[in-house]
């Protein structure tokens, strides 16, 4: 790749059990040198994430916040296009905008919510893609859409990064890659979660060989967008220690899978820090991945590796 874009990397945490406890690590994250805080939107324990983002941007001065990702069918698009708006101003234009078309049958089970098929979802996801889009733009805006109906509503305040924040979409299918190729500013490349929870096939669709397709379907669909795109991965598969063949030993066994696919895919950080240096380079220059997300356990054990590539 003769022009990779910086690195940056984010932290991706659920909750905590205080106020002090949860600005504690925002303020760590920050301080550390890590670019965004981001949280899943899911009806288990963990915080809500519009509050808690915001008393993370509230407590802190440069870090970014968003969801990853805001589940479109648990909130009307006009509702979460206000709040992001909101949130926007509030932390001086901080904030990144995380969609997709929701996945976990758990979540729709326990609101007893329908769990439309794939398509029906991703339908509404795409209109509420729109929707968002429209609201934060200038003067009233009205659509007209199989799941959504918006008249002439200017929809307020505007948020601070025009014409609206950057706008991050994960998908792991062939759909909703393209319409985050064709939409989205940050594609967020994901295993697929087309089961409606994680099984052995998740695992296996984080292996190398399906990052290549997945990067291959994100680049026909983008055609000259590609080079404004931001790819971004967030890491599950995540054992930061001295002994790199002890820790690819132990997460393959965790999982039961080969280790040769561990070690390999670009959703594993396996190893010592000055390891993982060398793997991010290189899945860069393969994959174009520049933006890493960890999870909130590994936000102090990664620090070597942010003080050595953010930003470069």
């Amino acid at each position: 790749m003769a022009h990779p874009r910086p690195f940056r990397f984010g932290v991706q945490a659920s909750g905590a059990a205080s106020r002090t406890e949860w600005v504690r690590l925002a303020r760590s994250a920050e301080s550390l040198g890590y670019a965004c805080l981001t949280m899943p939107d899911h009806f288990n324990d963990q915080l809500a994430p519009m509050p808690a983002l915001m008393a993370a941007a509230d407590a802190t001065t440069t870090l970014r916040v968003g969801a990853l990702v805001f589940d479109n069918d648990y909130k009307h698009p006009l509702v979460l296009a206000k709040e992001l708006a909101t949130m926007d101003v509030l932390s001086d234009g901080r904030v990144e905008i995380g969609l997709g078309a929701g996945w976990m049958r758990t979540d729709y089970d326990a609101a007893g919510m329908q769990y439309d098929p794939p398509g029906v979802r991703v339908d509404r996801f795409a209109e509420g893609l729109a929707v968002i889009r429209g609201l934060m733009a200038d003067g009233p805006f009205s659509f007209e859409g199989a799941h959504y109906r918006i008249t002439a509503h200017d929809g307020t305040p505007k948020p601070v990064q025009r014409p609206c924040p950057p706008i991050l979409i994960g998908g792991g299918g062939r759909r909703v890659l393209g319409i985050a190729a064709r939409e989205a500013d940050i594609v967020g490349v994901n295993p697929s979660l087309h089961h409606g929870a994680i099984t052995p096939e998740t695992i296996l669709g984080m292996s190398a060989a399906s990052v290549d397709d997945k990067i291959r379907i994100v680049q026909a669909a983008a055609g000259a967008r590609m080079s404004h795109l931001e790819l971004n991965i967030r890491t599950f598969l995540v054992n930061i220690r001295p002994d790199a063949d002890a820790a690819l030993a132990g997460t393959s066994k965790m999982l039961g899978v080969d280790p040769a696919l561990v070690a390999d895919s670009p959703f594993g950080l396996i190893g010592p820090p000055e390891k993982l240096v060398e793997d991010l380079l290189a899945r860069r220059e393969r994959w174009g991945l520049s933006y890493v997300i960890v999870g909130g356990d590994d936000v102090e054990s990664f620090a070597p590796v942010v003080a050595r590539l953010a930003g470069t």
